[in-house]
């Protein structure tokens, strides 16, 4: 007999057998896997978004889908009908019950309050009736924003009916926005176990944009070559964001690692070395969009003189028992130091040599002297197309730029 468990009398493999509810008898031995059409309730507004199930005979995975990137269940688990996907990088989980050919339950993260979830199998995309226009390029938004940004970014995608894309910030994007023209609007939304928009894209005769998130706030986006955008300020460069107060003094820290032992920027291990200190966070989705980056760009340079140093801010119940910090290290595979700052709301108390420190992520580029050469604020997703491939190029750069120079002399 095929080792696997039922939900709803649907066969689904895992270790052991369960027996079908009695109020829901097998249908077919059906599987679970395959791309389901989710959603989440953020505020009375559904977000929708793409979920994919996979199966193999011992295990069931669900992921989010971020653009080409997964964000997998790090755990399942299988009781009658109802399944528990759990997402230990984001301290998160979902619990839903199958009937009817609908998985219906929560998502919790953290102390956050729950959200609705609901989903159903995968349906052909919407006929379209009439031409989509065309809104494919890069657009700005002129914003004020706590951070002090004059004006984001909204790259876009688009194939026929269908639009991809993101806006973007300094301190990163909204992540892989994707849908499609639905009556006189494109309908775009995002949710990869963080960062829910709904993103309601209207093109007005004035060949602007009029941007509708979650049905609440609304924007205006105008292309990036029009006259229209000559008037608004420039998005803000993340390598002018954020400075350091004196230049000339080392960038100091002295916080605990992941086993209490207090780690210095004097310590042995960074003398000599060309130093990113990256400030982020485990709970911080533009931290996520990083971590795959600078994982490979550590295995690359590390052997040339290269150490990474993340300065991790946390929650309290976090700090005191890092396990979600943990899941995030294992799953990007981050082989360098990971010490805990301190609390979210301690960044400027905890880093007292950031000017204008704001955003999470910023890397500290620290050179073979021991002082800080650049700072870049934030980190864009893949949604952000080139812009994402620029950031990589950039900080891949000057990362060579600084190995490149001598070691200081000591007498």
């Amino acid at each position: 007999m095929r080792t696997g468990h039922v939900i709803g009398g649907l066969a689904v493999g895992l270790l052991t057998v369960l027996a079908p509810s009695p109020a829901h008898p097998a249908q077919d031995g059906q599987s679970l896997a395959g791309r389901w059409d989710a959603r989440v309730v953020v505020n009375e507004v559904e977000i929708p978004f793409p979920f994919e199930i996979s199966e193999s005979d011992s295990t069931i995975q669900g992921s989010f889908l971020n653009g080409d990137l997964e964000i997998t269940s790090t755990a399942s688990r299988v009781e009658h009908d109802t399944i528990t996907f759990r997402f230990d990088q984001y301290g998160a989980y979902i619990e839903a019950t199958y009937r009817d050919g609908v998985l219906d339950g929560h998502y919790t993260r953290g102390t956050r309050t729950p959200l609705a979830f609901r989903a159903t199998r995968a349906q052909a995309a919407r006929t379209v009736h009439g031409v989509a226009p065309s809104i494919a390029g890069v657009w700005r938004i002129p914003t004020e924003s706590r951070k002090g940004e004059k004006a984001w970014r909204f790259i876009v995608r688009q194939d026929g009916a269908e639009v991809s894309g993101a806006i973007l910030r300094v301190d990163g994007d909204t992540g892989n926005l994707t849908g499609s023209y639905r009556d006189g609007t494109f309908v775009m939304s995002h949710f990869s176990g963080a960062r829910p928009l709904l993103l309601e894209v209207t093109l007005e005769d004035d060949g602007s944009l009029t941007l509708l998130q979650n049905r609440r706030t609304t924007l205006t986006a105008v292309r990036e070559d029009s006259e229209a955008a000559a008037a608004i300020a420039e998005p803000t460069d993340p390598s002018m964001h954020t400075t350091v107060a004196n230049p000339s003094e080392p960038l100091r820290f002295a916080f605990p690692d992941l086993e209490g032992r207090i780690v210095t920027n004097e310590d042995p291990r960074f003398a000599g070395k060309v130093v990113l200190v990256n400030i982020g966070g485990s709970w911080c989705p533009n931290c996520h969009d990083e971590a795959p980056f600078l994982a490979e760009l550590y295995r690359t340079f590390k052997d040339r003189g290269l150490e990474i140093v993340g300065l991790s801010f946390e929650e309290a119940e976090q700090l005191e028992n890092p396990t979600r910090l943990r899941a995030f290290i294992e799953r990007y595979d981050l082989g360098y130091t990971f010490l805990l700052a301190g609390e979210t709301d301690q960044l400027n108390e905890k880093v007292p040599q950031g000017v204008n420190l704001n955003t999470f992520p910023t890397t500290f580029f620290v050179g073979r002297d021991g002082l800080v050469r650049a700072v870049h604020a934030g980190f864009p997703s893949p949604g952000s197309g080139s812009f994402y491939t620029d950031a990589i190029h950039e900080v891949t750069a000057e990362v060579e730029r600084l190995l490149a120079e001598t070691v200081p002399q000591t007498f």
